[in-house]
Parts: C-alpha cells; structure tokens; sequence
C-alpha cells in the first residue's frame, strides 16, 4: 500500500511539473514584430486592372502583398487597402505602420526603407507612380 502511495503521489508531481513548464514556456515567449501584423501569409487584395507587388519585410520574416488596384501611386493603392499608414508632413506621408507593424524613429530609431526593384526609393510611397512589372518593398530597418 505505501508503495501504491508514493507511486501516485509521483506521478501527481511530475504531471503538475510538466503542466507548470508548458504554461511557463508559453507566457514567456519574447513578442516580435509579426505578432501585430495583419498578414502573415502572402496575399492578394483588390480587383482593379492594374497590379502592385509589395514585399513587407520584417526581422528574418517577409509577406509579399500582390494588389489589383486602379490607384495611381503606391501610396494610394496601400492606403486604400489599409496595408499602411502614418502621418502627413511637408514631404509627404511618413510611414510608421505597414501591415499592422509599427515603426517609430522617436521610439527605438525603427523606419520603413521603401525600395524599388532593390533599390533604395529616391520618392515616397505617396509620391511614386506604380509601374507595372516592378517590386517595391517596405523593410522594417533599425
């Protein structure tokens, strides 16, 4: 009978342990960037005539946006969609959330690089005019 006890009284235990360890793993996860993202997953969106590839890059982790749309500038078609947003200033929007993921230079010296076919972007998204055939990408750079 004592034998019968302990074995219970062990195998409680270690059940308890291991529910504790799995519990603990799980709320101490470290938040990343894509815990807020709208999308993780690659997407399609609208159905205008035109096409707009976007590639959202973030950490080690991308999701490419292919967008049918009518807009003009890349600006508007990602606004339209609500796949970015930010704030009006005297040289165009400024970018701070793109995909449900913030950057804020003011807050940890975070931005979105905005390329053109793997260039560095001389124009902003609300100023450059879509061009059929081209990538654009928006990285989350510290």
């Amino acid at each position: 009978m004592n034998k019968t006890i302990k074995r219970i009284i062990s195998t409680v235990l270690v059940i308890s342990t291991l529910c504790t360890l799995i519990a603990c793993s799980k709320t101490n996860a470290t938040p990343t960037l894509w815990d807020s993202a709208a999308y993780v997953e690659n997407t399609t969106l609208g159905n205008g005539e035109n096409t707009l590839v976007v590639e959202v890059k973030a950490e080690e982790k991308s999701v490419t946006f292919t967008v049918y749309i009518d807009e003009d500038t890349v600006g508007e078609a990602l606004l339209e969609h609500q796949l970015i947003d930010g704030e009006n200033s005297d040289y165009g929007l400024y970018v701070k959330v793109v995909n449900g993921i913030t950057a804020d230079y003011d807050v940890d010296q975070s931005y979105w690089a905005f390329y053109i076919d793997g260039e560095y972007a001389s124009t902003g998204v609300d100023s450059t005019m879509i061009t059929e055939g081209s990538t654009y990408q928006l990285e989350y750079t510290k």
